[in-house]
C-alpha cells in the first residue's frame, strides 16, 4: 500500500516513539493525526504536545491535525476517530503507542493503579482498533500497528536465580496481551483487508516516557534518544500488502537491518 495521501492515527504521539513514528509516515506523504491527551506542557520531564508535534510535521512540508484523545475514556476515543474522518473522510492506519507505567511491587500496588494501566494500555487498544475498523472496512482495507516491547516475552519456568523488580509489573503482561488479541484480530479482519500487526523496539529507547521515574523534576534530563528504526519500521510495514504481514510481531533493528531501511 503506497501511503502517499493515506490518513493515519498515531495514538499516544505527544512525544517519544509516537511523535517520531508520526512524524516518519508525514515524511512518506501521510496525513497524520497527533493524538493523545496533551495539550500544553505541565512537567519539564515529559517535553512535547500534540500541537508541538502537529507543527514540526507541518513545518516540515507534510500534513498534520492534533487530535485530543484519552485513552482511558470511550467517548473520547470515538470522538476523536470521528474527528479525523471528519476532517480528512478516512483512516488508513493507526498505530497504538500511548502507553502508562505503574511503578512498584504487588503488595504496595493499588486497585486504581491496576484500573488505569488496565485502561490505557489493553482496553484502550482495543477500543481504537473497534473505532477506526469500520473505516478501513469502507475504504477497502488498512494497517494497524500495535506497539509491544521484550517484556511480553515471559521468563519461563523456575528456579529463578537472584530476580530484579521490574519497572512496571503488569506491562509485559499487558503487552503479551497485546501481541495474541493483534493476531488474532488480524486472522479474523483479513477478510476485509485489514492487518494487523505488531512492532516492538529492540531495546529501550531513552524517551521522556521511559525516563520518567529517574528523571528529577528539579533538574530534569532535556536530552532524549529519538526513535528513528521504529519510524522506518513503521513505515516500512505500512508499505507492505496487508497479507504479506499480517500477524506479524516484528522488532524495529530487524526489520530495519533486513531491508535496507
Amino acid at each position: 500500500m503506497a501511503i502517499d495521501g493515506r490518513v493515519a492515527l498515531v495514538a499516544g504521539a505527544s512525544r517519544g516513539i509516537g511523535a517520531d513514528i508520526a512524524r516518519h509516515l508525514a515524511r512518506a506523504g501521510a496525513k497524520v493525526a497527533v493524538a493523545a491527551r496533551t495539550e500544553t506542557q505541565q512537567d519539564p520531564r515529559l517535553p512535547g504536545t500534540i500541537h508541538s508535534v502537529a507543527q514540526d510535521i507541518t513545518s516540515a512540508g507534510g500534513t498534520a491535525l492534533p487530535v485530543v484523545l484519552n485513552m482511558r475514556d470511550p467517548e473520547s476515543i470515538e470522538a476523536a476517530v470521528q474527528r479525523v474522518v471528519g476532517e480528512w473522510g478516512r483512516v488508513d492506519i493507526l498505530v497504538n503507542n500511548a502507553a502508562i507505567f505503574v511503578p512498584g511491587d504487588l503488595y504496595a500496588v493499588q486497585p486504581r493503579h491496576i484500573n488505569v494501566a488496565w485502561e490505557v494500555n489493553v482496553r484502550g487498544y482495543i477500543l481504537t482498533m473497534k473505532a477506526c475498523a469500520p473505516h478501513m472496512k469502507a475504504a477497502g482495507g488498512g494497517r494497524i500497528i500495535n506497539l509491544s516491547s521484550r517484556g511480553a516475552i515471559p521468563p519461563g519456568p523456575g528456579p529463578y536465580g537472584e530476580v530484579t523488580q521490574p519497572a512496571d509489573i503488569f506491562y509485559g503482561s499487558e503487552k503479551s496481551y497485546i501481541e495474541h488479541f493483534s493476531q488474532e484480530m488480524g486472522r479474523l479482519l483479513q477478510r476485509d483487508g485489514i492487518s494487523v500487526n505488531v512492532l516492538a523496539p529492540q531495546g529501550g529507547v531513552r524517551t521522556p516516557g521511559l525516563l520518567f521515574f529517574q528523571n528529577d523534576p528539579q533538574n530534569p534530563i532535556t536530552e532524549f534518544e529519538s526513535a528513528d528504526n521504529m519510524g522506518k519500521a513503521a513505515v516500512w510495514i505500512c508499505e507492505q500488502p496487508p497479507t504479506a504481514l499480517n500477524g506479524s510481531i516484528l522488532y524495529d533493528g530487524d526489520v530495519v537491518r533486513e531491508h535496507g531501511l
